[in-house]
């Protein structure tokens, strides 16, 4: 039995859930006939992923599947002895998940996109296309370490070099369609860098 903790709303991993499923089945296991997939979602609220993760390890689960960092954190913080998989992650060793990228050690291994340094690359595009930019709103979940951390500390250094003034917002909606999001859109409407809960991926 595998579990799933996923830190988004299902309809937004909906694709890649599917690939999971299709990469299962390439190795001969199928969804509700050799192999039970347990799924948890936090639909984008942080704060309930250390009890799903414990919800999947009170199921028993042989595996656990995850991705970014508040999820592998809520998984390692669940269980050191189930196997954790990580989908993609921003920067495993910065915020604490592993020891090293070559040698992870424990129970944990995946994947990493060292998303620190493709948010500063960011910058540096937003520069080229806007050679007068001057200033970034940085919208940041508060609850991913990574997002707060790593990520906008390079950012960050980036934007001193380029005499760029970073302000960053703190936010939680798990949907781009909030007040706050809106507001800081309209103010922000030609200098908006998104990390954190309303990126494209969970890092």
């Amino acid at each position: 039995m595998i579990g799933f903790l996923g830190s988004a709303p299902p309809a937004k991993f909906a694709d890649r859930i599917e690939g999971f499923r299709l990469g299962l089945r390439d190795f001969g296991y199928v969804e509700g006939t050799n192999v039970t997939i347990q799924y948890r979602f936090a639909e984008g609220h942080y704060e309930r992923l250390s009890d799903l993760a414990n919800e999947l390890v009170r199921s028993k689960v042989n595996l656990i599947v995850t991705h970014g960092t508040p999820g592998s954190l809520a998984a390692k913080r669940a269980t050191t002895t189930i196997p954790i998989v990580i989908a993609s992650i921003g920067d495993p060793v910065a915020t604490g998940v592993v020891a090293s990228v070559a040698r992870p050690g424990g129970n944990i291994t995946g994947q990493s996109f060292f998303n620190p340094e493709l948010r500063a690359k960011r910058i540096e595009l937003l520069k080229e296309v806007m050679p007068r930019l001057t200033q970034v709103a940085v919208i940041l979940n508060p609850d991913n370490p990574a997002a707060v951390g790593p990520e906008f500390q390079a950012m960050e250094k980036v934007a001193q070099q380029l005499n760029i003034k970073l302000r960053p917002f703190q936010l939680r909606e798990p949907s781009p369609t909030g007040r706050r999001y809106s507001r800081l859109r309209s103010r922000y409407r030609c200098s908006l860098s998104s990390c954190g809960v309303l990126r494209g991926q969970d890092s």
